[in-house]
């Protein structure tokens, strides 16, 4: 018995060391050519997963495109321009093709902007190239309830996003004036990934949406089709003759997760703060 014991353990250990070169045989010697499927969707909260995704799959020598497939509203400003300049870099180095699905608007077109080519579905809502600033206002409430604030600050505009009371006119123009310059900087974005002109963009980035048959018109994607579509594109683009495999990452629910990409809008909106975002939110 002790000796099948030894004999099953050490096959099991061979198989696994096989397993094991071959998989890093196949990242040095691609044996298959394939396109990697990432998928970013729901609210833009974080960038980690999506870059290291983006990095990996860049190094894989077997993986000859990648495909993202957008399903997003937008969400937190710098998680969408840190996705967005890792989407450049890899499409420097290998190609990579945007599916857009229900809706890829604001920071999920932020992305989809820096691809190599963008595939929408006639009725995918996206572009929406626009920033937005929440604040609440529990003055009067907290008015009602007897409840007062005391502040203690350095600077005088130390708490211009407060909760507690109302904006002046002087920290409204401040805002403004930030808003402005980030939505300059989406405006840039989206031109310098769209090859397109700034005035051209400029005189769409009003926040508007539009049907993916209206963003083809103005130039925002390059075709109309569905994730199918895109993943012909994608194989077409990368020289990959017949139907191509597509390798995907099988994510797992973690207490990170829910810290960070998942955690529930009903539960973040608790806690008032100033939010900058490139966010559509009907």
């Amino acid at each position: 018995m002790k000796k099948l014991c030894i004999i099953m353990t050490s096959l099991i250990l061979i198989l696994l060391a096989i397993s094991m070169a071959v998989t890093l045989f196949q990242k040095k010697i691609p044996l298959k050519s394939r396109i990697a499927l990432i998928r970013i969707e729901g609210p833009i909260l974080d960038s980690a997963n999506t870059i290291e995704e983006l990095k990996e799959h860049v190094k894989d020598n077997s993986i000859k495109a990648v495909l993202l497939r957008i399903d997003s509203p937008g969400g937190a400003v710098a998680p969408s321009q840190e996705i967005y300049t890792e989407v450049k870099k890899a499409a420097a180095k290998k190609k990579v093709v945007v599916s857009m699905g229900s809706v890829a608007a604001s920071g999920g077109y932020y992305i989809a902007s820096a691809a190599t080519r963008i595939v929408a579905n006639p009725g995918t809502l996206t572009g929406s190239i626009g920033v937005i600033l929440e604040k609440p206002n529990l003055e009067g409430l907290m008015s009602k309830i007897g409840v007062k604030a005391e502040v203690i600050k350095s600077g005088r505009h130390k708490d211009m996003g407060s909760a507690f009371r109302g904006m002046q006119q002087e920290e409204k123009d401040i805002l403004q004036g930030v808003m402005d310059n980030v939505h300059e900087q989406f405006i840039r974005a989206v031109a310098e990934g769209r090859k397109m002109k700034i005035e051209d963009v400029r005189r769409i980035a009003d926040g508007r949406i539009f049907s993916g048959e209206q963003a083809l018109a103005n130039g925002l994607v390059d075709e109309l089709g569905n994730i199918e579509d895109a993943t012909k594109v994608t194989a077409g683009l990368a020289g990959i003759k017949g139907e191509p495999e597509v390798v995907s990452k099988k994510d797992g629910l973690s207490v990170f997760d829910l810290l960070r990409d998942r955690f529930p809008k009903e539960i973040s909106e608790l806690f008032p703060a100033v939010k900058i975002k490139y966010l559509f939110a009907p």
